[in-house]
């Protein structure tokens, strides 16, 4: 065990004091408890953080809710008579939260099981080697709980970052979406990232009144350019009404309906769009960012002092400036995604309680995929990254969907590939299409393994499915 205080391991509470049961904190407890470290780690909300409670989990159970309605409509072109379908909120909010609570229990044994402690209270570091512990309640004349580490772990997450402008007073967040009430007719979506996307697309489907309104001038900023523009299209087929190159003026409420006055930038207006929009909603959702979770953390008085965006700084092996405490996942924002977080808490339990061989998480090829509908999938570079680097080969295959040429459906499906010219290694995969994630993850391995466009070229596909796309583009779209 590597240690940074020569201080007798004896002296301490425990090893470790993990702040934050979230997907990065529930994992290096676990793992540093199965390797005989002492563990303690504390948390005051629900256990499994933003990914079980209010991110990725609940989001993809709405995602598959809000399909289903479409499935219904494309039943009929394969011979299927049904009823109009009807829609519950009511059921879909009391099916998730009792899967949370589900999911929350089994958090709980994978800790205990492990043998590691777990306090319910809010964390403060102390002193680089104590963690004052405050009661959930904060009732008054409630005791403090202080305890002693060898190695303190913050891996409080990160948080909606709250907006201040028109409208604020009324504004949701993407934690609040998951039980309004009532169902919202009539949503207003702020931002263009891929939690305004998904939520747009979710609620859409789910048959509410969609708007989306994007400051810049086009959705999915650092995505392949034309991935993010198919995908616009696609939804748009699908309904939702987007207003790039806007922000909102003004708004007004009256009872329950928001007034929104939108007004559009010079180039949009120029494009002859008209200068100022008007629109009525039920609720508004502002999407436009998130925010490490630092505060109350103490992280001042221990000359910690924060990036410019608001995340912790760390070396390769997560140690801030004060060398016993460390931090990982989105409060050190390399990527805000779970298993980022659940990497980088290996490889932090690697270095403190094992041999520490470990290779390092790469960072430029993780796959990632956003639930729009339809999907995306894409892992590597995007064209426009990828030619910055040198010259590339663009392969690229847009279709109908063997599904939807009885669905009805006027969905389609964007694949693509992106190139070295020079060496002929894959830079990038992309694609634009029913669990487009799905397909990804597996071209992500060969990618990590050094994937070439040869390599590709001899594979055989599987026969029908979209997959086989990929491994049967021959044809350059362009250079």
């Amino acid at each position: 065990m590597s240690t940074t205080n020569t201080t007798p391991a004896t002296d301490f509470d425990c090893d470790l004091l993990v702040i934050g049961a979230g997907s990065g904190g529930v994992r290096a407890a676990r793992f540093a408890a199965q390797r005989g470290a002492r563990v303690i780690i504390v948390e005051g909300g629900p256990l499994g953080g933003t990914c079980v409670n209010v991110g990725c989990i609940p989001k993809k159970l709405y995602s598959y809710a809000a399909h289903h309605g479409e499935a219904f409509e494309q039943a009929h072109g394969f011979g299927w008579e049904a009823t109009t379908p009807r829609f519950d909120w009511a059921v879909l909010k009391a099916r998730r939260a009792a899967e949370i609570t589900r999911l929350n229990g089994i958090y709980d044994g994978l800790l205990k099981s492990a043998g590691a402690t777990l306090l319910r209270g809010w964390a403060s570091v102390a002193d680089a080697h104590t963690v004052a512990v405050r009661p959930v309640d904060g009732a008054a004349g409630s005791s403090v709980k202080h305890c002693t580490a060898r190695h303190i772990l913050l891996a409080t997450g990160g948080r909606p970052q709250k907006v201040d402008g028109p409208g604020a007073d009324w504004a949701l967040t993407s934690d609040d979406m998951f039980d309004l009430d009532p169902f919202p007719r009539r949503l207003v979506v702020v931002g263009g990232g891929y939690i305004a996307c998904e939520f747009a697309s979710i609620f859409n489907g789910l048959g509410a009144q969609v708007t989306l309104v994007h400051r810049g001038p086009r959705l999915l900023r650092g995505f392949d350019h034309e991935v993010a523009d198919f995908v616009t299209a696609e939804i748009r087929k699908k309904g939702i009404t987007v207003h790039l190159q806007s922000t909102i003026a003004d708004v007004r409420r009256a009872g329950a309906v928001q007034t929104l006055r939108l007004k559009q930038r010079a180039a949009a207006a120029d494009a002859g769009a008209p200068a100022d929009i008007e629109l009525e909603a039920d609720a508004v959702l502002h999407a436009t960012g998130r925010i490490a979770r630092t505060d109350g953390l103490g992280l001042d008085a221990l000359g910690i002092m924060l990036n410019p965006n608001g995340t912790v700084p760390v070396d390769p092996h997560f140690q801030t400036v004060v060398p016993s405490v460390h931090a990982l996942g989105d409060l050190v924002g390399h990527m805000a995604l779970t298993p980022i977080a659940l990497g980088e808490a290996m490889l932090l339990v690697d270095h403190l309680f094992g041999d520490g061989v470990r290779r390092p998480i790469d960072y430029s090829l993780v796959p990632t995929a956003v639930f729009t509908h339809p999907n995306i999938g894409t892992v590597g570079l995007g064209e426009e990254a990828a030619r910055e680097r040198g010259p590339v080969r663009i392969y690229r295959s847009e279709f109908k969907p063997l599904q939807h040429t009885l669905s009805g459906s006027t969905e389609r499906t964007l694949m693509k590939i992106v190139v070295d010219d020079v060496t002929d290694r894959v830079l990038g995969m992309h694609m634009v299409g029913a669990d487009a994630g799905e397909v990804i993850q597996g071209f992500a391995s060969a990618m990590q393994a050094g994937l070439t466009k040869a390599q590709l070229d001899r594979t055989i596909g599987i026969h029908p499915t979209g997959a086989e796309e990929f491994v049967t583009m021959r044809e350059v779209a362009r250079r």
